[in-house]
């Protein structure tokens, strides 16, 4: 676990050409600072009174087909959800090609002064769990700093700590795109978390390093959803879908947790018979039988029932 200082940890990501693959949970408001905390307890007690941030990972009553997981592949790994203009993102559905991360992932948690020790020690703990969950079934290796510097970075750090990150982000990533540090450090309230990814140099075509802001005001499940639906979007899977479900891959927010759906898109990003850089005139005619293995998988695991 890194105190604010350990920003500088992040040199890693120095020269590295960003991926348009902004994405955020969000509910619009305008909320005074000493607020935020009450403000996200209030909406995730709305999103759950109305049926929404289910926790179930495989609902009987979302059941997909093959040609659903096809679909939704195509949205999800193959679009992105924002894009930058004039130096801010703004929402705009585009095509691009598959990116996954190639080398291993090196992970840091970085914790603001405002969260306490015990919440530290719990969010550190999510994380690490998480990551090792989304490792087996990427088959990408998931190590803690050691002699090298990390390339997927948690913060949790509230509104206060995001403004004076903007500084850090300066000083120890000059070649980070300013729409990313103003994103950061202007975050609104009604962005609920964000992952940022970005490429490892050879042409943008994989993963070589990811930056994730989690809110540090939020608590409970909210806090456990952003984990897991940034540090999941981060490893490629960057956009969101309406279509997709059940899934956090959809802005609808019923679902809070990563489910079993979304786990398969997760498989067959990572199937050998994709490549990087892959278009989706390239990828579809392989995703069917992809798709049918990862099932396949999912069930041997018994993380599926049968369909």
């Amino acid at each position: 676990m890194s105190a604010m200082g350990g920003i500088s940890s992040l040199g890693v990501m120095r020269s590295l050409v960003l991926l348009a693959a902004l994405s955020a949970c969000t509910l619009p408001a305008r909320v005074p600072d000493d607020q935020l905390e009450a403000y996200y307890a209030q909406a995730q007690v709305q999103l759950q009174a109305a049926g929404r941030m289910r926790t179930e990972r495989a609902p009987g009553d979302a059941s997909f087909t093959i040609t659903d997981l096809v679909e939704n592949f195509v949205r999800v790994a193959l679009y992105d959800e924002f894009a930058q203009v004039g130096g801010r993102f703004i929402p705009r559905q585009t095509k691009r090609s598959l990116r996954r991360w190639k080398t291993p992932i090196i992970l840091s948690v970085v914790t603001g002064p405002s969260v306490g020790q015990d919440q530290s020690t719990r969010d550190v703990r999510a994380v690490n769990d998480f990551a090792r969950r989304l490792s087996g079934l990427s088959g990408v290796p998931v190590r803690r700093p050691g002699r090298r510097e990390p390339n997927f970075t948690v913060l949790f750090l509230n509104r206060a700590e995001q403004r004076l990150l903007g500084s850090e982000l300066q000083r120890n990533l000059p070649d980070i795109p300013p729409a990313i540090t103003d994103a950061i450090v202007n975050s609104p309230p009604e962005a609920f978390c964000v992952a940022y990814t970005f490429g490892d140099g050879e042409g943008g075509k994989t993963i070589g390093a990811a930056l994730i802001l989690v809110k540090a005001e939020h608590r409970g499940l909210m806090r456990q959803s952003c984990i897991e639906e940034e540090m999941a979007q981060a490893m490629g899977l960057g956009n969101d879908s309406p279509k997709a479900r059940p899934s956090i891959f959809n802005d609808d927010e019923e679902f809070a947790l990563m489910t079993t759906h979304d786990e398969i898109l997760l498989r067959m990003l990572y199937d050998k018979r994709l490549r990087p850089g892959m278009t989706e005139a390239e990828a579809r005619p392989l995703l069917p039988a992809i798709a049918r293995d990862a099932v396949r998988a999912a069930r041997a695991e018994n993380l599926l029932a049968a369909r």
